[in-house]
């Protein structure tokens, strides 16, 4: 910021400088003067549209952060309820097992009934 107001300060001195220049030194000298204006006056305004630019670019980088930790906390919340709906599956399984053994013992032993002779 200060190398902006030096050079700002630099182009209002030139005119007061040149104002001791004799006419003719200065008639000369003024295209360039000018041009030097002119140029001095584009780089400025290319250096705020940077300045604005990257101004933008660092929101988008903060926008950016927060949205993966937004993302970032739903896929760990994801990921937990996959675990407990894994688990919750694992046992379900082991429960069905344990039925279907307990129900092919009970129908074994129906079986087993049938087939024996009575002692009447």
């Amino acid at each position: 910021m200060k190398v902006i107001h030096a050079g700002l300060i630099a182009l209002l001195a030139v005119p007061a400088a040149s104002a001791q220049v004799p006419v003719e030194d200065r008639a000369s000298r003024e295209p360039a003067i000018q041009q030097s204006q002119q140029r001095t006056g584009a780089a400025y305004r290319e250096l705020q549209q940077a300045q604005y630019e990257s101004k933008l670019a660092g929101q988008e980088l903060l926008n950016a952060r927060e949205a993966q930790r937004a993302a970032q906390q739903q896929a760990d919340e994801m990921k937990r309820r996959l675990d407990a709906a894994n688990k919750a599956l694992a046992a379900a399984r082991q429960k069905e097992t344990q039925a279907r053994k307990r129900y092919d013992e009970s129908l074994g032993a129906v079986d087993r009934a049938f087939q024996k002779p009575s002692t009447k």
